[in-house]
């Protein structure tokens, strides 16, 4: 069994209203260091796989057909033992 965390973020080019909104916020809130903010989502998979090689294929095919929007959204995977 392996455990995959992935973290799947809007691309650099794209508007994040949410981030926006946060950064605005947490500036009214007297946080004026932070410069931006930017919102993304946080996932846990566990998966039933032979090799990590084989976990990759299984959590990446999740994130191209579901969990991340390939136009707008970029993801990271990252296993944990």
């Amino acid at each position: 069994m392996f455990k995959a965390k992935v973290s799947v973020t809007l691309r650099p080019s794209i508007l994040d209203p949410k981030g926006k909104a946060a950064h605005n916020a947490l500036q009214n809130l007297g946080l004026t260091n932070i410069e931006g903010v930017r919102i993304g989502k946080f996932i846990e998979l566990d998966v039933q796989a032979s090799n990590e090689k084989e976990a990759r294929g299984i959590v990446e095919m999740a994130c191209i057909k579901l969990l991340a929007n390939e136009v707008m959204e970029d993801f990271d995977i990252i296993f944990e033992f």
